[in-house]
Formats: C-alpha cells, sequence, structure tokens
C-alpha cells in the first residue's frame, strides 16, 4: 500500500482536482440557486455516487473496457453531452419563467426537490466517460502493484477522491446558498447566476460531445 508521503502527496493532487470547476459543481451550483440548501445537498451526494460508481467500475474493470471501445465511448459520451446540455437549457428556461412567474405555494417555479436532484446529480456524474478516464489516468499512478490487491487500492484512493469531490460539492452547495438568502430580494441577480450556471452547463456538455476517446 501507499506511504504517507504518496498518500499525502494523492491527496494534495486530488483535493486541487476536487476544486477544479466541472460538471458537477455547476450543477450543484444551479440547483441550489434554484432550489435551496436542500437540494443543493441532495445533488451533491447525487453527484458523490456517480463518481463512485466510476470508481467500483474501475476496480473491476469496466472502465478500461468502455475506453478501449470506441463504439462503448462514443455512446457514452454523446448520452452525457445531450444530458448536460438538457439540463443547461431546462436551467436557463426556468430562471427565465421563475423572474415573470414569482413565488407559488412557497416554493420557486424551477424547484425540483431533493431526490430528483439526487438522481440527476447521480446521472450528471455516472454518464460522464471524461470522469471515467480520469480516475483510469490519474489513480493507478498511486497504486503500488507489488503489495498486490491492485483492485481494493484503486478503490480506496478512488473513495478519497470521491470524498473530496464531494466536499467540494458541498461548500459550493453552501455558498451558493448563502448568495440565494442575500439576493431574494433580487430575483434578477438569481436568474443571472443561474443563467450562467446553465450555460457553463451546455458549455461542458458540447466540450464533452467533441472529447476524444483517450489512447489505450
Amino acid at each position: 500500500m501507499l506511504d504517507l508521503t504518496q498518500f499525502a502527496f494523492y491527496g494534495a493532487a486530488a483535493l486541487v482536482l476536487a476544486i477544479t470547476p466541472g460538471p458537477g459543481l455547476f450543477y450543484v451550483a444551479a440547483r441550489t440557486l434554484a432550489g435551496g440548501r436542500a437540494e443543493g445537498m441532495a445533488s451533491s451526494f447525487g453527484t458523490g455516487i456517480g463518481g463512485f460508481v466510476h470508481v467500483l467500475a474501475g476496480s473491476v474493470g469496466v472502465s478500461a473496457m468502455v475506453l478501449a471501445s470506441a463504439e462503448l465511448f462514443a455512446a457514452l459520451k454523446l448520452i452525457g453531452a445531450a444530458y448536460l446540455v438538457w439540463l443547461g437549457i431546462r436551467t436557463i428556461r426556468s430562471a427565465r419563467q421563475q423572474s415573470s412567474a414569482g413565488l407559488e405555494n412557497g416554493l420557486a417555479p424551477s424547484a425540483v426537490g431533493p431526490l430528483r436532484a439526487f438522481r440527476e446529480g447521480v446521472l450528471v456524474e455516472a454518464l460522464n466517460p471524461k470522469t471515467a478516464a480520469f480516475f483510469l489516468a490519474f489513480i493507478p499512478q498511486f497504486v503500488d502493484a507489488g503489495s498486490g490487491r491492485v483492485g481494493l487500492q484503486f478503490l480506496l484512493l478512488g473513495c478519497v477522491s470521491v470524498s473530496l469531490n464531494t466536499f467540494a460539492d458541498v461548500a459550493v452547495a453552501l455558498v451558493a446558498d448563502r448568495i440565494r438568502n442575500r439576493t431574494v430580494a433580487r430575483p434578477a441577480l438569481i436568474r443571472r447566476l443561474r443563467e450562467a450556471s446553465g450555460g457553463a452547463m451546455i458549455t461542458l456538455g458540447i466540450g464533452l460531445a467533441l472529447a476524444r476517446r483517450p489512447a489505450t
């Protein structure tokens, strides 16, 4: 297994990567601005589960099989890209509708509830083949093949990375919730922030659609 120095280096690298903006962070921000802290937290744990799917798949070799197949990789990336673009468009449309519709029954028209936010968070991360590519390219560098139990090492290191990603998402949810509460009397600002989050998801979706299969 890793010694403490290697593990510390891995943790630092994983932390930097965790706070790098990606689909999960933008989705969490958009959901929090739309539905408040409950939806933001639910979507954060959803993206965590989605990330764990890639870790578990990578530990048993499934992700490697997907990346080795041009057809499977293309299918997964296009599904993930389409889903991101759809979420981005829906975020922008609902933000504009809310600005004119106001509140109904004490709930923002664009709120979807924690359960749906959680499910969508899982899909946002699980349908991103670039996450699988990251884990398969990054984690093996820190696996000690000579110690055996390579799959278990991969799983443990992946869980560390997923946990850091989830903490980053939770932090984004808390910050976005504070922004939402402070700007509750300025719906135009909230609308612009949500539109920006939606635009970022669309951009990331297009980037994912254009992504090339990693060399194997």
